[in-house]
């Protein structure tokens, strides 16, 4: 790795690219604190990734595909859309609470 001044890479710096294209790392520094680093660009992929075949492969099951039982699906779409449940309480909603409520409000001036 080479560090090296902003005035010294104004000067050379067809030199420090060449230096980078052979794997080179080269800092730069403003008043000897680094403030850029030159580095060398991966090449990009000139053919596609393989599909499948990593680490988390696994198989679809033919099963998978097979169309769902009327009787699943007859419960699954008769069922109500939100659950009978009660609404959680609001503590600014409730008009006993004294920063929810108009009456505790002083008046504007």
């Amino acid at each position: 790795m080479k560090v090296v001044n902003i005035h010294q890479v104004k000067a050379k710096l067809s030199e420090y690219l060449d230096a980078v294209a052979k794997g080179e790392r080269v800092v730069i520094c403003k008043r000897n604190q680094p403030v850029a680093e030159l580095r060398a660009v991966e090449h990009q992929r000139t053919e596609p990734r393989p599909i499948g075949g990593g680490p988390h492969y696994f198989a679809v099951p033919d099963s998978f595909f097979e169309p769902m039982p009327d009787e699943f699906l007859d419960a699954f779409e008769s069922g109500p859309v939100f659950p009978a449940t009660s609404r959680p309480s609001r503590v600014a909603e409730r008009p006993d609470a004294p920063y929810g409520s108009k009456r505790s409000r002083k008046p504007r001036r």
